[in-house]
């Protein structure tokens, strides 16, 4: 049933989940327990099931919620020290915790159904608003809650009190009737007891809660002290009593400082704040926030904020209340008791009349008989029952139409009184006046129906005239309209029809002229085929005869046939254009991809080589130095010891491809002339070089060129992109090869020319020369 109310007043399965969560976070809060430690006057909290549950449902860890429950963090200066907590202040903050949570779930579980509920200012008229007020509570044992519920009570009561009796006998009072007071128990003096300012009850406990150090014993002196002159408060050592309307309670002063207090501890609001339960979260922020706001308008700390007493909060709320019912029209409904068993069918005569006297109902009573319930004003009573005079009274004032109209239909003088403003009737006077005032409106009610009957059938009638002349119009121009589209259709049917059989015709004589052809261009070619036998051809007539007629269907349907075969295969014709175009298209663009590919390529090549031969350049600059160094009186024109007199002279070698390298064979003289054979050899091997990538470099720049043909249609590949990629893996694999015989032949020339310039150093017996 609860969850079927809260789907009712529109609150979401997870916001229900999450309250169930906090109410079971409560239950487990309350079972946590404590022990004392080390001299008994610290506490510390006991692991327990209770402990893990409640810290699990609360989103954080139970040690950091022990720790809450068990210490207190102060501020001592720039310092903060951590102290241990008592038994009865252990247990209090875990009051306080609880208190605090369930609080705080009430007023956000309240605010869910009011925005649920809630209307615009725009569609809200009268409301009718039923407050349920509190019972009135007197046990054996009354505490603080006991004392805040019987005040509400003491309030409320005063409320009903105010409404039934005094502004009731105030407005005769005010409006000049001849009233006789009807006396009444007040409770003003028992509120006073409570609300005076400064020795009001609730005034002396949040004075004595200022105290961090008084006890509910000093509090009850207090109260004997200031109040004792008081006819509503009797006081005893560690009680006082309150005569209520409703009779005497005695309440015990114990717990009432601490219930007072109430007060939320930083260390409570922060771990709060840590959880990650976003309900916790958002009960620590409003917390904050309303502490700062009321702080800030009333110009206090915020940790004086927090000291606000429960009792203050509560008398608060009760005023805002107040305030919210004055604005109202009330209506009261007293509920009786009928036992204090709890039993159905059981009447205790005793304890229901205590109840009719406690409520003061046989005032009511008494003033309800000898009042005047009913009350109009002078302008509603002319306004309403005017109609029942005469014509020559209409031009009077409302009081002389009012003592009129109640002299004309002899209602009695003490049946009302006529006030300043207002005329009052006592009990079931004014309804002889509305029957008659329903005879005299039926009456009137009759007589304009006999008028407005013929009246309206009349003017029914000349309307229905009018009506069927103009849907007579109407109908005959839609008609005229219908007929001309008719004709339009029929004629655009018939064109349509005689352009259907022209065509027909048109492709039957096209068939036939076509098959006359045929039959006219096969006689000629047999004819031809006569005369050539023939040695003597002679003239022969070609005639055409008609087509017989029972030829016709079959002839026509082989041409039909065919005109759909030549269809069909003009569709499959049109869609493998479609498929080629397709086609086309994916190729240029592969082939844009292949060429922009092989631009980037020829780019690389190109660097590439343009190192290659820097490098090789730079071998031969280092090689001609250090031949010139060793050889300083050879002539220029001297013929190479290797057997050719330039680069371009031919020499036997072996070719090296990228896929493998065969050794290069050099011709030499078979004469060791010291170091200048090794220095020859070395040039040999430089020259070699300088010219293997000169050809490469042309098979390359032909083979690039040949795969950009391909696109212009010169030349046809199987798979242009595997020949680009072989390409591409064959330059790789020769460049490679030729950066490490580059390399092996610069390390050699090297160390050749130091080797030369190192003999020149020493004389011929071997020594070194000075230098």
């Amino acid at each position: 049933m609860l969850v079927k109310a809260l789907n009712t007043a529109g609150i979401s399965e997870r916001d229900q989940e999450h309250a169930f969560q906090m109410v079971a976070a409560v239950l487990w809060l309350g079972n946590i327990t404590f022990q004392a430690i080390g001299n008994g006057n610290n506490v510390e909290v006991v692991q327990c099931e209770a402990v893990i549950n409640a810290a699990s449902l609360m989103g954080c860890s139970a040690n950091d919620l022990m720790l809450a429950l068990s210490t207190r963090e102060i501020q001592a200066g720039k310092d903060k020290v951590v102290k241990s907590l008592t038994m009865q202040q252990a247990i209090d903050t875990r009051d306080a915790m609880a208190k605090f949570i369930y609080a705080n779930l009430f007023d956000w579980i309240v605010d869910k159904i009011n925005r649920s509920l809630a209307m615009g200012k725009e569609k809200t008229g009268r409301s009718i608003n039923i407050l349920d007020i509190y019972g009135f509570e007197s046990f054996e044992k009354n505490s603080f809650e006991q004392f805040c519920i019987n005040y509400a009570n003491e309030r409320l009561q005063q409320h009903c009190y105010r409404h039934l009796f005094k502004l009731e006998q105030e407005e005769y009072e005010l409006d000049g009737i001849d009233w006789t007071k009807v006396d009444f128990q007040d409770n003003q003096q028992c509120l006073d007891l409570f609300e005076k300012k400064p020795i009001g009850i609730i005034s002396l406990l949040d004075e004595e809660s200022s105290f961090d150090k008084a006890t509910d014993l000093a509090f009850a002196n207090k109260l004997k002290q200031h109040l004792k002159a008081n006819p509503f408060y009797r006081g005893d050592r560690e009680e006082f009593g309150i005569r209520h309307y409703a009779g005497e309670v005695i309440y015990d002063t114990s717990g009432f400082l601490n219930k007072n207090r109430d007060t939320v501890h930083p260390d409570t609001i922060q771990l709060l704040s840590s959880s990650s339960e976003d309900l916790l979260k958002l009960f620590a922020s409003s917390f904050a926030n309303q502490s700062k706001k009321t702080a800030s308008s009333i110009h206090i700390e915020i940790s004086d904020f927090q000291k606000q007493t429960v009792a203050t909060k509560f008398k608060d709320v009760l005023f805002k209340l107040m305030q919210q019912l004055e604005s109202t029209a009330p209506h009261f409904i007293c509920c009786i008791k009928p036992n204090n068993k709890q039993v159905p069918g059981m009447y205790n005569n005793v304890l229901v009349f205590e109840q009719l006297r406690s409520y003061s109902l046989l005032e009511v009573v008494r003033i309800s008989r000898s009042g005047y319930p009913t009350r109009m004003t002078h302008q509603e009573f002319c306004i309403r029952y005017g109609v029942l005079l005469p014509e020559d009274h209409e031009r009077e004032d409302p009081l002389s139409m009012s003592v009129s109209i109640l002299r004309q239909f002899d209602i009695l003088p003490e049946m009302y009184q006529v006030g300043y403003t207002k005329l009052y009737f006592r009990a079931g006077q004014i309804a002889v006046l509305d029957d008659v005032r329903k005879q005299v409106l039926q009456g009137t009610l009759e007589v304009q129906k006999c008028y407005s009957g013929p009246h309206a059938r009349r003017h029914f009638h000349e309307l229905k005239g009018v009506v069927i002349i103009l849907q007579s119009f109407v109908r005959g121009e839609i008609a005229r309209r219908q007929y001309k589209d008719s004709l339009e259709s029929k004629q655009k049917d018939a064109n349509k029809e005689n352009d259907e059989q022209l065509v027909a015709v048109l492709q039957i004589q096209s068939a036939i002229r076509c098959w006359l052809a045929q039959r006219h261009l096969n006689q000629l070619q047999k004819s031809k085929m006569l005369n050539q036998d023939r040695p003597k051809p002679a003239k022969k007539t070609t005639e055409v005869k008609d087509l017989p007629a029972e030829i016709l269907p079959s002839v026509v349907e082989d041409l039909e046939r065919r005109v759909l075969v030549a269809e069909a295969t003009l569709e499959e014709k049109e869609k493998e254009n479609a498929a080629l175009k397709e086609q086309v298209n994916q190729l240029e663009f592969r082939w844009s991809d292949y060429e922009v590919r092989m631009r980037s390529m020829e780019e690389m090549w190109q660097k590439q080589m343009a190192s290659l031969q820097a490098s090789l350049v730079s071998a031969k600059k280092s090689l001609g130095v250090d031949n010139s160094a060793g050889h300083p009186g050879k002539p220029e024109g001297s013929p190479s010891p290797c057997g050719y007199e330039s680069e371009d002279t031919t020499t036997t070698m072996g070719t090296r491809t990228p896929g493998g390298s065969t050794p290069i064979e050099y011709a030499s003289n078979g004469v060791d002339f010291g170091g200048i054979r090794e220095i020859n050899g070395g040039l040999c091997v430089v020259n070699y070089l300088s010219r293997e990538f000169e050809l490469r470099k042309q098979n390359f720049d032909d083979e690039a060129m040949a795969l950009s043909q391909l696109k212009s249609g010169q030349l046809q590949s199987t798979s242009p992109a595997e020949d680009f990629r072989r390409l591409r893996h064959k330059f790789d694999e020769w460049k490679k090869d030729y950066k490490a015989r580059l390399k092996e032949t610069k390390s050699k020339v090297h160390k050749l020319g130091y080797s030369e310039a190192e003999k020149t150093r020493r004389n011929w017996w071997g020594k070194k020369s000075k230098r």
